[in-house]
């Protein structure tokens, strides 16, 4: 294989990579693959498979575990792509590759590949689709890409033909200066003789900071550029002056590089410290000094143990409300991929930096552009950026600074359509990603593939300003509605599941819905209206298609209220919050036809008669605000069945005749009952409905209600309870229930 020889040779000459695709018949790509790598001399010990069997006596993962190569370097990787493709795969391993490294495609024949169906195909056809329904959009891309970028050969095994060399001619690489340790250098000196690039040394130096008090770091990168590192060298360094350092990220191999070279650091500088190698999350205890442990993000973000100081590793693919909980540590960093499969690097930017002004740190931030494991113009990144759409971004802000409703389009996107406009396509895909705390590169595919999405949007002069992406669900069979029911797997169809399964109603999935699972209006127009006029229009499109339009997401109370506004009702609060957000998640429904309301009203009800019962258990530690915001968008027709002596303990309770413990559960009918459809919205303040939300249907102890609610001490909060009381009786009593009301007094 000349051609291996030649781009590892010229790989190597210029610090870059290059990418090799094989296409043809299977065996023979695994055979050229062998072979390649013997002619470029790359070792089986600094090679790596991925893909569904080790053809080659070297390292091998599956392509479902390709997260195995994050944070690792390989001088080749093969991803083997005949059974599937699946994108993530792409994204995780090709940034593995080093400088003066190969990475090897196997593929089918180029031509022929996007109209096959594989294993990635069948996870996109969802019931009621199949996988003659998914479309090849994303794979013919795919090619397109691999055909028109730089460095990058493809080799037709079935016909022996170079189709293209992939050789650039680059110049050789200059040697990368070693960094100047700063003079006014606070972390001991082999910190910095650590350091790789002038980027990281300054990265580096942002941390000092830290060792203050009411300080924060941002450090933003793209993938290779050695951020975990610098916040590793980091952490070695404030753990030697006896701080405890937590560290978190969504998973604990985003943050292996930080205690890896925490702990290379701590043995350079000869300092005494224990590690469990064998162990994961990994704790680094320093002789009579600080530590670096790791904690995952629903820990941390309780600041267990008080750390004084917490470093969030891949902060962007956390959501802005758990990012939040962090901001109450004496010291705090977060280090973030700026563009890439770990996160949306602008949504962070966009949607927490406004809270990060405000909490009282002072900011430092650091951009880090330089790569680390290969040169600066390294091709295959390049090419990998485009193929992923891992840099798309929204139109820039003067583009569509003068939009309102009245200057919009409404506009059906197909896939077909996403595909033939590059533009619109990175318009859309970057605003998506915006919608989310986490985007890969798998939603791409499903954005241009799966049968069951489409995209909905608003234009102004051209650009997109808001977007929806829905997903058709329901319209089940009646086989596959029993294995809903049964607890079988069913991808896609969230909401019946959901109802189905969780809830115990097998007919949710017979009416056909919208669910949607996204909706972004670009930051530079919020508040104008326009999500709300991208769901009317929703609304309109669909009322005479679907029985429902639906959504489910963690509860907010801005969210909450903005979905409200737009005709949606709660019928399902999760009782269990989201690992990654820390959220309780809310289902809601906008019925369209009677089905639908059928549908709405019957899980309303349920909703309405259970609340009570949840909330003094499983969501006993739900935001009142969440809850108050959840009653208040059921939508049932208010009751409330107490019996005469139900009435007395209530009306006792005032004047002190009664406790509140003897029985609350005609308590807590009059709290939902109010709280859902209240008589008079002005009888009670927001402090107020909160102390009915934590005490009567939650259950919380008087001394944490107190405390919470900032009374100045338990009689107080106790006697303002009683107030309330008595302002609901007399609001929802009839007139025996005020004389006896009147009689305590």
């Amino acid at each position: 294989m000349d051609i291996a020889r030649s781009l590892r040779a010229e790989a190597r000459r210029a610090d870059e990579r290059r990418l090799l695709v094989l296409a043809g018949d299977p065996d023979r790509t695994r055979e050229r693959a062998a072979a390649a790598l013997d002619a470029a001399a790359i070792p089986s010990a600094e090679t790596t498979v991925v893909g569904p069997e080790p053809f080659l006596d070297c390292e091998h993962h599956e392509q479902s575990r390709a997260e195995e190569l994050l944070g690792r370097t390989r001088t080749a990787v093969v991803l083997d792509a005949h059974e599937e493709l699946r994108p993530d795969a792409v994204g995780r391993t090709v940034g593995a590759v080093d400088g003066g490294g190969l990475y090897v495609l196997l593929a089918p024949p180029l031509n022929e590949w996007p109209e096959e169906r594989d294993g990635f195909s069948e996870s996109l056809a969802v019931p009621p689709f199949d996988v003659a329904d998914v479309t090849g959009h994303f794979r013919r891309r795919f090619v397109e890409t691999l055909r028109a970028h730089r460095g990058i050969a493809i080799v037709n095994v079935d016909t022996d033909t170079v189709e293209q060399d992939g050789l650039t001619n680059p110049p050789p690489s200059r040697p990368v200066p070693v960094p100047i340790p700063p003079a006014d250098a606070q972390f001991r000196p082999e910190t910095y003789a650590q350091c790789l690039t002038d980027d990281q040394r300054d990265a580096v130096q942002a941390f000092e900071t830290l060792q203050a008090g009411g300080e924060a770091v941002v450090v933003e990168a793209d993938r290779g550029r050695g951020k975990s590192s610098a916040a590793g060298l980091a952490a070695g360094n404030l753990a030697t002056e006896g701080r405890d350092v937590l560290v978190t990220a969504p998973q604990y191999r985003s943050a292996g590089e930080v205690f890896t070279r925490a702990a290379d650091l701590l043995e350079t500088l000869g300092v005494d410290f224990t590690r469990d190698r064998a162990s994961e999350p990994q704790r680094l205890d320093l002789a009579g000094a600080g530590c670096v442990r790791y904690a995952p993000p629903e820990e941390a973000a309780t600041l267990l143990d008080d750390p004084d100081v917490v470093i969030v590793d891949e902060a962007a693919a956390l959501p802005v409300r758990r990012l939040e909980q962090f901001l109450d540590a004496p010291a705090v960093a977060f280090t973030t991929t700026v563009h890439g499969y770990e996160g949306a690097g602008r949504g962070f930017s966009v949607r927490f930096r406004d809270r990060l002004a405000e909490s009282g740190h002072a900011v430092t931030d650091m951009s880090m552009t330089t790569p680390i494991r290969y040169s600066d113009a390294d091709p295959v990144e390049v090419w990998a950026f485009r193929a992923l759409l891992l840099d798309a971004r929204p139109p820039v802000d003067q583009l569509i600074s003068d939009a309102t409703p009245d200057t919009i389009a409404y506009q059906q996107l197909s896939a077909a359509d996403l595909r033939a406009d590059e533009h619109l396509l990175r318009e859309v895909f970057g605003l998506l990603v915006l919608a989310h705390y986490r985007t890969e590169p798998s939603d791409l595919a499903r954005l241009l593939d799966a049968p069951n999405l489409t995209v909905r949007a608003l234009t102004h002069e051209g650009h997109v300003v808001a977007v929806a992406l829905l997903a058709q669900e329901g319209g089940l069979s009646a086989e596959t509605r029993a294995t809903m029911y049964e607890g079988g797997r069913v991808r896609g169809n969230m909401l019946p599941d959901v109802l189905s399964t969780q809830l115990r109603d097998e007919a949710a999935g017979v009416p056909v819905g919208q669910r949607v699972l996204r909706i972004a209006t670009h930051a530079a127009v919020r508040s104008r209206g326009l999500g709300s006029k991208l769901l009317s229009e929703i609304k309109a499109e669909f009322a005479e298609r679907v029985d429902w339009l639906g959504v489910g997401y963690g509860a907010t109370p801005d969210l909450v209220r903005f979905w409200t506004r737009n005709g949606y009702s709660t019928v399902h609060l999760a009782t269990s919050r989201n690992a990654t957000s820390g959220e309780y998640s809310v289902v809601m429904l906008d019925p369209c036809s009677d089905d639908g309301a059928a549908l709405a009203t019957r899980h309303g009800g349920w909703f309405r008669d259970r609340i009570a019962a949840v909330l003094s258990d499983p969501l006993d530690d739900c935001d009142p605000d969440v809850v108050r915001t959840v009653l208040r968008a059921t939508d049932w027709e208010p009751t409330l069945s107490l019996s005469a002596w139900e009435w007395r303990l209530i009306a006792g309770v005032p004047g002190g005749a009664s406790i509140l413990d003897t029985n609350p559960a005609p308590f807590r009918d009059l709290a939902r009952r109010h709280l859902s459809d209240p008589a008079d919205p002005t009888a009670l303040s927001a402090r107020e409905e909160r102390l009915l939300v934590r005490k009567v249907l939650q259950g919380r102890p008087w001394s944490a209600v107190t405390e919470e609610l900032a009374f100045v001490s338990e009689r107080e909060c106790m006697r303002t309870l009683g107030g309330i009381v008595e302002r609901l009786t007399r609001l929802y009593g009839d007139r025996w229930v005020q004389e006896e009301l009147d009689r305590h007094q």
